[in-house]
Parts: C-alpha cells; structure tokens; sequence
C-alpha cells in the first residue's frame, strides 16, 4: 500500500504539470470543448452535407471552342474548301491556341478549337468570333456560322417512346410528354434524340413548270412574298394608338396551298395547289430510329444547377405511370437507362465500405487492446468524413463518382493517426498511469510523428492537382477530399481522442463489459506471449544479420521488376468499367442506298437476339435500340442489371460480334461493351499526316491491313471514307451564248434537286423549313437530270446536254 501511495505521489506533480501545458493537455484536460469541437464536425458536416451539390460526375469547363457551319447540298471537299480553310486561317494566329481539328462533312464543317490551360475562355470564344465575322469568302449559299464554347449536357435518363404509329404523332406525342414533365419543378431540361425536323415541301413536276412558263425560283419568290407578317407602326387616333399588322403568315402546308401562284387580267387564279404537290411533314433525311423493331424518338432528361441524379430520376419516374395511361393506342414508353442508378451504386459501396470499416477497426481494436477505447477511435471515421464537408462544400466541391471514391480511398487510412494514438495512450494506461495521464503523455509522445505521416499522405496526393488537361480537372478532386479527410482526421485524433479516453473512469467493468474485459485480457496475454516467444526473436535475428536481410529485399524487388517487364503483368491507363448495354457501329460507303444500310442492320438486330435467346432472353434483355444517319447504323442492345444478366456485357458483345460477323460492303464494324466508362475507346490511335490526299488514303489502307495480321487486334478503322458518287458540269461555249452563266445554272440545278429554301419561321416551338423542288420521282433517276431544260433570262429553254 505504502509503495502505491509513493506511485501516486510521484504521479500527482507529474499530471499536473503535463496537463498545464501544450493544447493536447487543455484539450485533454477540458472535455467540454472537445465534445463541443465534435459535435460542430458531426452535426455541421451532416448540414453542410445535405446542402453541397450532388451529381454523376465532376462539372468542368472543357477549355474548347466549336464552330459549326452549314453548306447544305455541298460535298466535302466543297465544305473544306469554303469553310475550313477559311476559319482556320482566321484562328489560327490567335493567342491561347492549343489545337485545332476539323471535320468536313457532306452539308456542314465544323472546327474544334482547344485553348491553353489558364486561358479566359469567355475572351477566347469572343476573339474567334470576331475572327470568324470577318471571313467574307464564305459562298451565298451558306448558313451563318455558330460559335459556342463547348459544354457538357449532365443526362440521368433516356426514355424511350415507341410504336406502329406515324412519325407526326409519335413527335406530338413526345413533345406532350416532355411538356409534362417540365410542369414538374424537379425537372428542368427535357430534349427529344433521333428526331426530324420539320418541313413543308413543295414539289413542281418539269413539265407542269413548263405549262405555266414558271420556274422554280420564280414559285419560292412569290411563296415568299405572299407569306408575310410585318407590323406598319401606328395610327394616332383621340382615343389612343391603334397598330397596323400586315398578318398573311402561314405557318401549315394547307394555308401555302391557297397561295396564288398566277393571277391573270379577268381576276382568275392559279393556286398553289393547283400546280403542286405540298407535303407538311419532315426533312428529306435518311435518319431514324426504332426500338424493339418499332419507330422510336429518344426523350432525354438533364439535371443542371443543384438538381441531384436521384431527385430528377424520382421525379421523372413519379410522372411515368400517369404518362403511361395518356398514351395514345399502339404507343408504349420505357426508361432504357437511368444514369442515377450508377450514382446510388457508389453511394450505397461507399457507405457499405465505411460501415465495414467502423465496425473491423472496432472488433480489431477491442480484440487486442479494449472496448471503450476501439469505441473512442472508430467514432473517429463519422468525425473524419462529416468534419470534411466542413471544409469541402465551401470551397465549391460536390459529392460524385470522383469524390465518392476518393473517401473510399480515404477510408483506409483514416484512422490510422487514431490508432497509433490510442494504441500508445493504452501502453501508458497498461503501465499504471492514470487515464488522463495516459492521454497527455501518449497523444504528445506521438504528436509529431503522427503529423508528419498525416503530411506524407497529403503531399502523396498533392500531384494530382498539377495533372494537366481534361484528365487534371478530373483527378484534382481527389487531393481536395483526401486532404480534408485526414486534415480532420489529424485533429480528432491529437485534441478529440486524447479528451474521450482521459475521462474515462477508473472503476473496474462490469457485466457483459466485464466478461468480455477479462476475455480481451486473456488474449492480450498470449498474443503478448507470442511476441515475446517468436516475433521477438526474429527481429533480433533480422536485425543482427542485416546485410542478409538487405539483399533478400533487393532480391524480391528485382524479381517484381523482372515479372512487369516480362510482359505478365499488363498495364492499362483505365480499366474497362462494364456498360448496361452492348453497342455496334457500322459505318457504310457514303452515298449508300438506306435500304442496304437497313438490311445489313436488321442482321446485326437478329443476331443479337440470337445470342440473347441462348443466354437466358428476357432475363439478359431490355430492349433493342438502333439508329441509322445516312450511311452510318447504330445499335444499342439494352441488358438488364448486373446482379440478374446470365452473362457479362464484355461476354455478351463477343458472342454478338462473332454471330454477326463482317458484313460485306462494309467501310468499318465496331463493338463496345464499355461504353460511357472511363476505360472506353480505341486500345491504340494512331495519326498519319500528308498534304496529298491520295498518299494519305493507301498508307491508311496499307497500315490497316498490317494491323489486321495480329490475333488479338479486331475492328480496325483504316480512318478513310469515301464520299458520295459526283457529277460534275462544265459550261460550255454555247452556253454563255445564250445568256446562261455558270452560276445560273448551278443555281437552278441546286433549286432542283437540293431545292429553294423560301423561308424559316417557328410554329409553335419548332422551327419550319418551306422548301420549293422538283417532286422526289423526278430525283431518282439520271435520265430526268440528263433530260432537264434550263431558262436563261429571256424565257428561253435550253437543253441541260
């Protein structure tokens, strides 16, 4: 007794002093503030949690600028040459230009701009367009050139509403139900894919233009000219002002039709219709889409703001069984990809993780030291995480798949600064040192190495901030979250923890806390027993024969070394993340007849269902979703989700590949089961550079077919596509003769064939293009081409030959 008095003695002064000084001792001694500190981390992280922005993926400029241009009815080579070259040159000399790539397409050019990092992006787009309103050498025939900074569209689902019904009621349909749901306050942007505009036609047989002596530019000038809606100002009348309106717009084909083309001396007329055929329905374009084998439009709903996935996704949802009882008969509507779900995937894993997480670091914990004390440092995991929010929102962070896998990241290493905190103030407690004695001298003893481990971590993560590039503005989310964690975490564990185990009582547990004390005691003993038997000796040995011990690491290293250089171990930049659906993309010949296009989608459709029907049908497929745009077929084969499809989607779209083939006729054939995943696109790009065109085509062709020597390497794009089959005219002598310039007649072929735009106007919300050309029967066939009779300026025919 006396001994223990003397302990106690000598212990007093010494606590006293300790806790006196340094903040870890006030901390320690005054457990007021620190239960206040932690309920400021806990319940403000929970509230600041609940208000920070939510979404799929990180938003983020894309420092790029687009300038996209309308040729319509020209080639190429046309579109390079007019709009291009031009808008390159103009750009090109400007400052904070990175790159510029083009793209000339049949009917449109469009330039892709990439600015320095850092540079203002606002100026920078404002400074192309200067440049771009400069170009004068732009043909007549173009549409004005739009520039717009790049910007990504954040979608959550894609609706599919198909059915046996025309294209009208189908768009009417659609566009009824994205009205409905932008009635809901949750939902703010709805925009309908795989649509057609609209388009009045107005078709003039030859010879019906030749019984009149009219031509077709003649008709689109009087259309025009009768379609009128023009205010006149105001009449000044005692009682107020009375406008004057002009209103002859028409806005629907049967109103065009009571035009008067032709209206002679007596007063009588020749109508529109009396003389043409007026269609009221969509753009001349060979692209659309269907689902399931029926005519399909895509309806895709956006979140912006702080709108979240799962709200947006809830609230369209909500709106899908009152949608379902409008529809009309033969229509149907299903959600063929809900992007929220993804969100909830890693919401629920990172939660899961942590639950995990808190409760082995607690059973580990109370195994080898004891449980008040593994209760006191697995809270220490809700501190870290909550506290972070603290700091997160405010510095303009959001809660998405790059966050949400940095915590699972930060997860790991969390609490280690805990442990070793708690361990060391348990080494003291064991040495007979009161609690609070135990907390200051333990939580100080390792105060300092403790930090600087907390620093290592951060400073491991600090290079992500400095990635450049797309990738960089990515990655940098990762170091801000890391960072906060432990940040956090460092806190709890040196002022939070010390104060939770220094006021601890004395007294000796009871109960169920007592049988499990005396159980962990028992282990604490043996597992004591067996560091002092085993593990101790075997350091001693490790430590005495140290050069052995050296070389046998050396050793281990260069065997790793040795097997990633051998090739066993692969790398990739990426993994390949599974998508929910298999896609395919073939890429035809321009200028291919639809049909074919058609025919060699529908055998890439059929031998995608065979495979379903071998692999489980209804319990591996959703649906079939396929698209084609003019020479190009795309098809999306919908499964089902990952816990119920038999098979994987990689295993899926091999057996889809192989059943389908390679289609003769054929520029390219590609399979993805990846898409949408970071991992996503061509393993190996590889870019030729030539000025002649020719020598750029066969070495593409020569390189591709090398490539497709190797057993591994398949859907090999050689990168070149020819265009369209061309006729080209030149006038001649005789020609000019007769009063006919080049320009004229290229303007009357293009008036037949491309036809005469007479005016654009909105109905509704859509805008109408009114077109003037010969009807499409007259278009099929080079013999009403080679058969055409031209007018020169004095009315006279003249033979096309």
């Amino acid at each position: 007794m006396s001994g223990n008095k003397s302990i106690r003695a000598m212990i007093k002064p010494l606590a006293e002093d300790i806790n006196s000084k340094g903040p870890i001792g006030w901390m320690a001694r005054h457990a007021v503030t620190a239960n206040l500190l932690m309920v400021v981390l806990l319940v403000g992280g929970f509230l600041w949690g609940g208000k920070i922005k939510q979404e799929l993926f990180p938003e983020f400029e894309l420092d790029v600028v687009n300038v996209s241009m309308a040729y319509p009815g020209a080639s190429p080579e046309e579109v390079e040459r007019a709009i291009i070259l031009a808008v390159e040159e103009a750009v090109e000399g400007l400052e904070d230009v990175k790159e510029i790539t083009s793209t000339a397409n049949e009917g449109s050019g469009n330039i892709r701009i990439e600015m320095i990092e850092g540079g203002d992006i606002n100026r920078f787009a404002q400074d192309i367009k200067n440049e771009v309103d400069r170009i004068t050498s732009f043909p007549e025939e173009t549409e004005e050139p739009t520039v717009a900074i790049a910007e990504r569209k954040r979608a959550v689902l894609s609706l599919a509403l198909y059915g046996k019904q025309s294209d009208w009621v189908l768009r009417q349909t659609a566009e009824d139900i994205r009205d409905t749901l932008l009635l809901d306050p949750e939902i703010a942007q709805v925009d309908l894919a795989g649509i057609r505009d609209f388009e009045i036609s107005i078709e003039i047989s030859q010879a019906t233009l030749r019984t009149y002596n009219l031509t077709l530019d003649e008709v689109a000038n009087r259309i025009a000219t009768a379609s009128v809606e023009l205010p006149g100002g105001a009449i000044k009348t005692g009682g107020g002002d009375v406008l004057v309106r002009m209103k002859e717009r028409r806005y629907y084909g049967n109103e065009f039709a009571k035009i008067p083309i032709i209206t002679s001396n007596d007063g009588t007329e020749v109508l529109l219709e009396d003389i043409a055929k007026i269609k009221d329905d969509f753009e001349e374009t060979d692209s659309f889409a269907t689902f399931n084998g029926e005519p399909s439009i895509m309806i895709e709903v956006y979140r912006i703001g702080d709108q979240t996935p799962i709200t947006v996704s809830d609230a369209v949802r909500n709106k899908m069984t009152s949608i379902r009882l409008d529809l009309g008969p033969g229509l149907s509507m299903d959600i063929i990809r809900d992007r929220s779900d993804i969100y909830r995937q890693r919401l629920n894993l990172m939660l899961r993780n942590g639950f995990i997480g808190l409760g082995l670091v607690f059973i580990l914990l109370a195994v080898f030291l004891e449980a008040r004390l593994a209760f006191w440092v697995s809270l220490g995991i809700p501190i870290s995480f909550l506290g972070s929010l603290l700091i997160l929102s405010p510095l303009g962070a959001s809660i998405n798949m790059i966050t949400m896998f940095a915590f699972i990241i930060a997860l790991g290493i969390v609490v280690d600064d805990a442990i070793v905190a708690g361990e060391n103030i348990y080494h003291y407690r064991q040495e007979g040192l009161p609690w609070i004695n135990s907390a200051v001298r333990g939580a100080r003893e390792i105060a300092m190495p403790v930090t600087f481990s907390v620093m290592t971590n951060m400073v491991a993560f600090m290079p992500m901030l400095f990635i450049p590039g797309v990738m960089g503005k990515i990655f940098k989310h990762i170091p801000f979250v890391v960072i906060s964690v432990f940040a956090i975490s460092l806190v709890e564990s040196l002022f939070i923890l010390p104060a939770h185990l220094g006021h601890q009582k004395e007294k000796q547990s009871t109960g169920l806390l007592g049988w499990i004390q005396k159980r962990q005691n028992v282990f604490s003993a043996q597992f004591s027993r067996f560091i002092r038997m085993r593990y101790g000796p075997l350091l001693r040995f490790v430590l005495s024969n140290r050069y052995i011990t050296l070389f046998l690491g050396i050793a281990i290293l260069i065997l790793t070394i040795g097997f990633i250089q051998s090739g066993r171990m692969g790398f990739e930049l990426f993994p390949k993340v599974e998508s929910d659906f298999s896609q395919a993309t073939i890429v035809l010949p321009y200028g291919t007849a639809v049909q074919k296009t058609l025919d060699i989608q529908q055998k890439a459709v059929i031998a995608a269902k065979e495979v379903a029907a071998k692999n489980g049908d209804k319990k591996l497929l959703k649906g079939i979703f396929a698209r084609i745009a003019e020479n190009q077929s795309e098809i999306r084969v919908y499964l089902t989700d990952p816990n119920t499809r038999p098979i994987s989607t990689a295993e899926f779209t091999n057996q889809w590949r192989k059943a389908t083939g390679i289609p003769v006729g054929i520029e390219s054939i590609k399979f993805e089961s990846d898409v949408g995943g970071p991992g996503r696109g061509s393993a190996i790009t590889l870019e030729l550079r030539h000025n002649d065109l020719k020598v750029l085509k066969e070495a593409s062709a020569e390189l591709a077919d090398s490539l497709s020597y190797f057993p591994r390497v398949s859907d090999i794009d050689d990168g070149f596509a020819p265009g369209k089959q061309q006729i080209d005219f030149q006038v001649k002598p005789e020609a000019r003769s007769l009063g006919l310039s080049s320009k004229e007649i290229a303007r009357q072929l293009r008036n037949a064939y491309y036809g005469s735009e007479v005016l654009r106007q909105l109905r509704g919300k859509n805008e109408v293009k009114v077109m003037v050309r010969l009807p499409l029967e007259e278009r099929l066939s080079e013999y009403y081409l080679e058969e055409m009779l031209l007018k020169n300026h004095s009315g006279k025919e003249i033979p096309l030959r």
